[in-house]
């Protein structure tokens, strides 16, 4: 028996689209676009393209676009694929609009401004986090990718079941949502760390030394936060850090590539670059600082000295291998 899902996925930038292309291989989907960006809208309707993000690729001609909100009256589930800091604002206007059992999954990676975690802020009664070793650009062209949900775990088995279905779109699971969107945060400031020692010394026995180390503190981080240390193993732990900060198309692995190559960043611009990975150095860099664990995690306490209190990359180097 079929079981037809409207999916409105929230963002239409570059992983949003990419994601839209791949339920689209489910018939069973209707996958409609949400964005504020009207030419990619017009752009999706007309031309089957999105053109901005993807300029040389041809959209499947079953996906709609619109940037009326009015079109989340209609969704069974709803990907959050905007930006971190906006998702609160964005989830509390929706909020009205949407069913009562509609199914919200956060895709964005990053904290709220007060470091709290964004599933726990939207105001919807079944919420969920999906994470994993995603690029988009492979996402699009179809490659096998996968993620961790994070939920319950009804909703895991049904977005498995029947939204995922024919799409390529792998899922392992834990029902502690907080790990799945700690290890989101912690993987690009990680990527830094490793991406410095790579720029610096071009070596794959100083990267896995380093990623090691990163894996270790993953793990503490986890504790710290009260979550699940097993979600370490999962997808959005050892395989999205792993795709993170050892593949040159990570934004951040690049960021400490350059650093460790000696260029000089500025860490307070509006790159997101820049802002994915060096917020969360310092809100991590402070935060164990203020639990008096600092100790316990050298790897964010050289990266915090090197981005914020003037260490040099010799200082760092030091630190890391201590």
């Amino acid at each position: 028996m079929h079981h037809h899902k409207t999916i409105i996925i929230a963002g239409a930038g570059v992983f949003g689209t990419a994601m839209a292309e791949r339920l689209s291989w489910n018939s069973d989907n209707t996958v409609i676009l949400w964005s504020i960006e009207e030419d990619v809208v017009n752009d999706i309707n007309k031309n089957h393209r999105n053109t901005k993000y993807f300029p040389t690729h041809s959209l499947n001609t079953s996906i709609r676009a619109t940037s009326d909100k009015q079109i989340f009256r209609a969704a069974d589930c709803v990907l959050l694929v905007i930006p971190s800091k906006v998702i609160l604002p964005f989830t509390e206007e929706i909020q009205s609009l949407t069913k009562e059992n509609c199914m919200v999954i956060n895709l964005a990676k990053g904290m709220s401004d007060d470091g709290a975690f964004i599933t726990e802020q939207i105001p919807f009664p079944r919420t969920a986090s999906m994470k994993g070793p995603s690029f988009a650009i492979e996402v699009l062209h179809g490659l096998p990718t996968s993620f961790t949900f994070g939920g319950k775990e009804a909703d895991y088995q049904e977005l498995k079941e029947t939204i995922l279905k024919n799409t390529g779109l792998y899922l392992d699971y834990t029902s502690d949502i907080r790990s799945v969107e700690l290890m989101s945060i912690l993987k690009n400031m990680y990527a830094i760390a490793i991406g410095l020692v790579s720029g610096r010394f071009n070596s794959p026995n100083v990267d896995f030394l380093v990623y090691t180390k990163a894996v270790g503190e993953m793990r503490k981080f986890l504790s710290l936060f009260d979550c699940s240390t097993e979600t370490i193993f999962c997808y959005c732990g050892l395989g999205d850090l792993g795709l993170t900060s050892l593949n040159d198309l990570s934004r951040n692995r690049t960021l400490g590539l350059l650093m460790g190559k000696g260029f000089s960043i500025e860490y307070s611009g509006n790159s997101s670059t820049v802002i994915e990975g060096s917020r969360t150095v310092k809100l991590m860099g402070e935060i164990t600082r203020e639990k008096q664990v600092a100790k316990d995690f050298p790897l964010v306490q050289a990266l915090y000295r090197l981005m914020y209190e003037g260490e040099n990359l010799n200082d760092y180097m030091a630190a890391v291998f201590a």
